[in-house]
C-alpha cells in the first residue's frame, strides 16, 4: 500500500454508490478498505447489463467495478451473533467505519453510537443517508434520481423548464461520496488533536443543495428561480454549445475582453448594435446573439473553428463521446486510466482517481507519489479467509 493514508483501516459497510465511492477515494490514497457485504453481496453486483464474464462464466457488473477498487471483501450476516462478533473485532481495529443504512438501522443491529465508541473511542464514523439523519423526512430511502429531482437539480437540467432531465451520471451519489470522504479526513485531523473519534454525516439531499452554487444564491439573495435552458449558461454569454459546419463547438467568453477578441477574430463588431456591448446586454439578447454566432460559425468545420478560437485565446472545446475521452492522450497523461488484474476477468482497465500527489524536496523538486498499483474490485467474500486470519493473529 502506498499513499498518504497508508496506515488507515476503513471498514466499509456501505452499498450501492455514495458510500462505496467515499471508501474507494480513501483506498485510492492508500487506506486499507475492508468491504463488509451481506451474503447476497452489494446490490450493484447485479446492476446491469452490461456484465462481463470471466473464464469461469461468472458475470461481473461493470457498475460494481466502477466504485470498488482497492478493497477487500468479506461477507457477514449482521443479524446473527457470529457476524456481529466479527464486525466488532474489525471495528476495534478500524480508524474509520462507513455506513449508508437508513437512519437508525445500524443501531437496531446493535451498533449504535454508544456501542461503537465503547468498542473504539478513536473511531471516525461516516453515515450517508438519502435526506438527512433527522427532520421530517429522514426515514426516506435515498436513490440518486429521486434526490436529483427532490433537490432541484433536474429542474435546472434539460432543454427547457418543461422537460426536466437527470444528469447523465449519478451525481447526487458521487457528490455525497466526495463530501463524505472530505468529512472523514477532517474528522481524522481533529482526532489527531483530541484523541477521540467523531460522527460525520452527509446526505444525497445535502450534497446536491450544497452544489447549487450560483443557482442557489440566485434564489436566496435575488429571488429568481433558475430554470433549465439547455446548453447555454444562464449568467454568462456567449457561453455554451454552438452549431458550426458539420458539428458543434463549445465556447466560454467569461468577460468583455474575450468577447471583443472573438468579434475581432471573426470580423464582427463587438458593440454594434449596443445590445451586445456588455455581458448583461448579451444575456438579455441571448437568442439573437446565438443566431449571430452560429451564422458566422456555419462557414467553419469544428477543427478549423477550434484552431481559430485557440489563436485568439478563447476557451473552447468539443463534445467527446466516452470512447473518445478514454482514447484521448490528455486523459491518459493524468493517470485517469488504471490497468488491474481481476481475479475472474484478467486484465481490465478502470477509470482512475481524480487526485495526484507529489512529494517536494528542499530544492523544490517534485516526485510523484500517486498510487499507481491498485487492487482490483473484489469478488464476493474473496478475502474472507485472509481477513479472519489477520483478526486472529493481529493485536486487539
Amino acid at each position: 500500500m502506498t499513499g498518504p493514508l497508508g496506515q488507515l483501516l476503513v471498514v466499509d459497510l456501505t452499498r450501492a454508490l455514495a458510500g462505496p465511492q467515499a471508501a474507494m477515494m480513501l483506498g485510492d490514497l492508500g487506506a486499507r478498505v475492508i468491504k463488509v457485504e451481506s451474503p447476497a453481496g452489494d446490490d450493484t453486483r447485479s446492476w446491469g447489463p452490461p456484465f462481463v464474464h470471466g473464464d469461469d462464466g461468472t458475470p461481473e457488473a461493470t457498475y460494481f467495478l466502477a466504485c470498488n477498487r482497492n478493497k477487500e471483501s468479506i461477507t457477514l450476516n449482521l443479524k446473527d451473533a457470529e457476524g456481529k462478533q466479527v464486525l466488532a473485532r474489525l471495528i476495534r481495529r478500524a480508524d474509520v467505519l462507513m455506513e449508508n443504512y437508513k437512519p437508525g438501522a445500524l443501531e437496531r443491529l446493535g451498533f449504535g453510537t454508544e456501542r461503537l465508541m465503547e468498542l473504539n473511542p478513536r473511531l471516525v464514523v461516516l453515515s450517508i443517508s438519502g435526506f438527512g439523519h433527522d427532520g421530517p423526512e429522514a426515514s426516506r430511502a435515498g436513490y440518486d434520481q429521486i434526490a436529483q429531482g427532490e433537490a432541484g437539480l433536474m429542474s435546472l437540467t434539460g432543454p427547457d423548464a418543461d422537460h426536466p432531465q437527470r444528469v447523465g451520471v449519478p451525481i447526487a451519489d458521487l457528490l455525497a461520496g466526495m463530501n463524505g470522504a472530505f468529512g472523514v479526513l477532517a474528522a481524522l485531523r481533529e482526532r489527531d488533536r483530541t484523541g477521540r473519534g467523531q460522527i460525520v454525516r452527509t446526505s444525497l439531499l445535502a450534497s446536491v443543495v450544497a452544489a447549487h452554487a450560483f443557482q442557489g444564491t440566485r434564489w436566496t439573495v435575488a429571488g429568481e428561480v433558475g430554470r433549465a435552458q439547455g446548453n447555454h449558461h444562464p449568467t454568462i454569454a456567449p457561453y455554451g454549445l454552438f452549431r458550426c459546419a458539420g458539428g458543434s463547438v463549445q465556447i466560454a467568453c467569461g468577460n468583455d475582453a474575450m468577447w471583443q477578441r472573438l468579434c475581432a477574430a471573426f470580423h464582427m463588431t463587438a458593440d454594434d448594435p449596443q445590445r451586445y456591448a456588455t455581458n448583461a446586454d448579451r444575456i438579455a439578447n441571448r437568442d439573437s446573439l446565438t443566431e449571430l454566432l452560429e451564422g458566422v460559425f456555419a462557414h467553419h468545420e469544428p477543427d478549423d473553428l477550434l484552431r481559430r478560437l485557440a489563436d485568439v485565446d478563447i476557451p473552447a472545446g468539443r463534445v467527446r463521446t466516452l470512447d473518445e475521452v478514454y482514447e484521448w492522450e490528455q486523459t491518459r497523461s493524468q493517470h485517469l486510466l488504471v490497468d488491474i488484474e481481476h481475479q475472474n476477468l484478467g486484465k481490465i482497465t478502470l477509470p482512475g482517481s481524480a487526485l495526484r500527489t507529489f512529494a517536494v524536496d528542499d530544492a523544490g523538486t517534485e516526485t510523484e507519489t500517486t498510487r499507481l498499483g491498485h487492487r482490483p474490485p473484489p469478488v464476493l467474500d474473496g478475502d474472507a479467509a485472509a481477513i479472519r486470519e489477520w483478526l486472529d493473529t493481529s493485536p486487539r
